[in-house]
């Protein structure tokens, strides 16, 4: 069964062109990332999303292919110095990433510190103009009126999305955060729904709430779970 959002749109289709494929364990090894990127080309995901020291390797794997490399800055945490976060994107660039997905710096978040927070975001633009930056909320720390106040900022600064999570707090996406998301970007940013999204249904409730891009480590499952339904598979 398709799920219908709001405004009428149908999520009945193949998800895969919205899903990052998704590996950021510290444990990940080189022979994962492969298999990755093979999936990622084989089922046509967005793009792989991949820890920092893996980059260049998925770049030279997907050179000529759709499938972009993304990659995480300041991650999990993001109370990482801004010059790092600046120079982790920069590197991460040069060695071959389109998006660079940042975690914003959740202590400045925590004391209303919201210009300190755009400040930050802007100067990772900034460092790597052109580039698709998605910002990183962890939305479940935070209330109704931060998370508002944390979108504005990210329009504010030039980012492209707003991500709810990063899969590796207390909890991850979920509708409630990504129809609030979607409501304050008002198609000014994009939404990245992350964290536990492991089926299909999960992932066209994410897209029906209003999420342009979904975040996920089983998207080889969501989109098998898809052709079993459609009865492709």
């Amino acid at each position: 069964m398709p799920i219908t959002a709001p405004d009428g749109r149908s999520f009945r289709g193949n998800p895969a062109a919205c899903i990052d494929h998704t590996l950021l364990k510290a444990e990940t090894t080189g022979r994962q990332i492969q298999q990755l990127c093979e999936e990622a080309v084989e089922y046509g995901f967005a793009a792989v999303c991949v820890p920092p020291c893996h980059v260049r390797f998925s770049a030279d794997i997907l050179y000529g292919t759709e499938v972009a490399v993304a990659t995480v800055v300041g991650f999990p945490l993001g109370y990482a110095e801004t010059a790092s976060k600046q120079h982790e994107a920069a590197q991460a660039v040069n060695a071959g990433a389109r998006e660079i997905d940042m975690v914003i710096n959740q202590g400045w978040a925590a004391t209303g510190d919201f210009a300190h927070v755009e400040e930050e975001i802007r100067a990772v633009v900034r460092t790597v103009p052109g580039t698709c930056v998605k910002v990183i909320i962890e939305c479940c720390n935070f209330g109704r009126e931060a998370k508002s106040r944390l979108v504005e900022a990210a329009v504010a600064a030039g980012a492209r999305y707003v991500k709810t999570s990063t899969g590796f707090a207390a909890s991850g996406a979920t509708v409630e955060d990504v129809r609030l998301l979607a409501a304050v970007a008002d198609g000014r940013v994009r939404v990245k729904a992350a964290g536990g999204i492991r089926s299909l249904e999960d992932c066209q409730a994410m897209l029906a709430a209003g999420a342009d891009r979904i975040g996920s480590s089983s998207g080889v499952a969501i989109v098998e779970q898809w052709l079993r339904t459609e009865g492709l598979s």
